[in-house]
């Protein structure tokens, strides 16, 4: 049987069916709201900036790793003006710059003021290096910040150098509130007279480095080679501000990025006790100390290596000072060394290594400060002290037991006083004996006896601020056999003068238990402070 034809009906039916089964299905597109879209647009919103941040993330310790012997640091002296900067781009393998033709920032202090610098711009955000946009870190935008108010610093010092004394209080008045609130002891106290180069510009620097410095004490290694150091012997100087780092607040911070310079807390005099057999000539540990120290700190901070050492510094009043910062080059060439054996012959660079004073406190306390008046001071020159060197050999060949008024001993009679003896001379003789320096210097200052330094290659302590030849003699060592008539040469007048300038002078170089302003741990730590200003550290790694 075929089938049949469908009936009218039927088609219509179907027809009717269709069209309401379209009508439906267009009324439910347009009524169609999707449900999850409004969720979805806040998860892209929320996902999108962690997926950023956890790529900075992923980032920033590759940026910031130590390794960075085929990076290119700068380091130049001072700021970004024509007559204070230099640069060069430093790798591992090249040397320090040399000093620029225009004298470092230390010379403000010396004598008249430079121009000051265009003012240190910020530049954040992208930048450009090589022909590629690079975004910096914040750990290069923390530097350039840090570097800024170095640059301000510096031009308000070089402002000070030609700024009167009426007009330097009025401008750092407010400064000095601040700082009075830290160091309540002689608060008032304002460098004048002619013991310094620049008093203003020295007054200036002070009151900002209290106010800005800070240093970061390396927490790696272990006493007694590191983090400590003799107190009560010739050596003290380095001990007792090694002790203050480790132990006291001022200046020191725990924020490594915050830090304008960083402390290698090596004691070299616990090296030499510790490590080196006497007459063995065998240096080979103390190297290896050395060495393996910067090695560490190098591989677990970017910092030394930012600056292949340049704002690191190191401390140390034994002869051998010098040698053992020459166990690693970038040390010796290139950080700030600061050594009581200031030897320009041995690669003392004033430019950017300080000279300290070495002071023998054989009890861990000062002698009593003071002595005779000048009127009943009746010996002319003294010295007493045993062969050592060629320069004492000079001086006893030519004076020892052959005058009066030039009284040399080789050893002093048991009868007699040495610090009495100290008290009642005009002038005290401080040869250099096999180094430089010699605690003879500040012994005279503490008697008030005016020092006459014998040396040819010595930089004196503080030399940047202190003026030297308003307090003391500098006698070359040629004219040894001319003592007594160079000495005699000076009027009483002028002795006199010397005499209260050394007087005035001595609160540079007195220790104090903690520390008072302008002390000799305050003045060491500024002569770091006037290094770290004479250079300008970029930081192309984290950038």
């Amino acid at each position: 049987m075929g089938l049949l034809p469908h009936s009218p009906n039927q088609k219509l039916v179907r027809f009717i069916l269709i069209v309401e089964m379209r009508d439906r299905d267009m009324r439910a597109a347009r009524t169609y709201r999707p449900v999850f879209s409004l969720s979805w647009f806040l998860v892209v919103l929320l996902v999108i900036p962690l997926l950023v941040l956890l790529l900075i993330f992923l980032i920033q310790p590759l940026s910031s790793s130590s390794s960075s012997s085929t990076a290119t640091w700068i380091v130049d002296n001072s700021s970004t003006s024509g007559n204070f900067s230099y640069s060069l781009a430093l790798t591992a393998a090249q040397e320090w710059p040399q000093p620029p033709a225009e004298a470092p920032l230390t010379s403000f202090l010396y004598g008249s003021p430079s121009p000051a610098p265009a003012p240190h711009q910020i530049t954040t955000g992208a930048i450009q290096v090589g022909g590629s946009r690079r975004v910096k870190s914040w750990r290069s935008m923390k530097l350039d910040k840090l570097e800024a108010s170095l640059g301000k610093a510096r031009s308000s010092i070089r402002e000070a150098a030609g700024t009167s004394l009426a007009r330097l209080r009025n401008k750092i008045n407010s400064t000095s509130k601040t700082v009075q609130l830290v160091h309540d002891d002689d608060p008032d106290y304002v460098p004048h007279g002619r013991i310094y180069r620049n008093a203003h510009a020295f007054h200036r620097s002070y009151l900002l480095m209290e106010k800005l410095f800070k240093i970061y004490v390396y927490e790696e290694g272990e006493v007694p080679l590191f983090h400590n150091g003799p107190c009560k012997s010739i050596y003290s100087s380095e001990g007792r501000f090694i002790h203050e780092m480790e132990m006291g607040k001022l200046y020191r911070t725990k924020d490594l990025d915050e830090a304008h310079v960083y402390f290698i807390p090596v004691s070299v005099a616990n090296l030499v006790q510790y490590l080196y057999v006497p007459d063995s000539k065998d240096l080979d540990p103390m190297k290896r100390a050395i060495v393996d120290y910067v090695k560490v700190i190098a591989d677990r901070h970017p910092f030394w290596n930012r600056s292949l050492g340049a704002d690191h510094f190191m401390l140390s009043c034994h002869d051998w000072g010098p040698m053992t910062s020459s166990f690693v080059p970038n040390l010796f060439h290139k950080s700030i060394r600061v050594l009581c054996n200031a030897n320009t012959s041995e690669g003392f660079n004033p430019s950017k290594d300080a000279s300290f004073p070495e002071i023998n406190l054989l009890t861990g306390e000062i002698s009593r400060l003071g002595g005779q008046p000048p009127s009943t001071r009746t010996v002319l020159a003294f010295f007493a002290g045993h062969l050592h060197g060629h320069i004492r050999y000079l001086l006893l060949n030519e004076w020892k037991g052959k005058d009066q008024d030039v009284q040399v001993y080789e050893a002093l009679p048991k009868q007699v006083s040495y610090e009495k003896k100290l008290k009642s001379s005009k002038f005290c003789l401080c040869p250099s004996g096999y180094e430089v320096a010699s605690p003879r210097v500040v012994e005279a200052i503490y008697a008030e006896c005016v020092p006459v330094l014998i040396s040819d290659t010595y930089v004196p302590p503080f030399s940047d601020v202190l003026n030297w030849k308003s307090f003391s003699v500098q006698i070359d060592v040629k004219n040894i056999s001319d003592i007594k008539n160079i000495l005699m040469g000076i009027s009483h007048r002028q002795y006199l003068r010397m005499q209260r300038n050394v007087k005035q002078v001595q609160r540079h170089f007195v220790v104090n238990g903690p520390p008072r302003r302008y002390d000799v741990f305050h003045m060491i730590v500024h002569s770091i402070w006037l290094r770290r200003l004479n250079i300008r550290v970029h930081d192309f790694q984290n950038q």
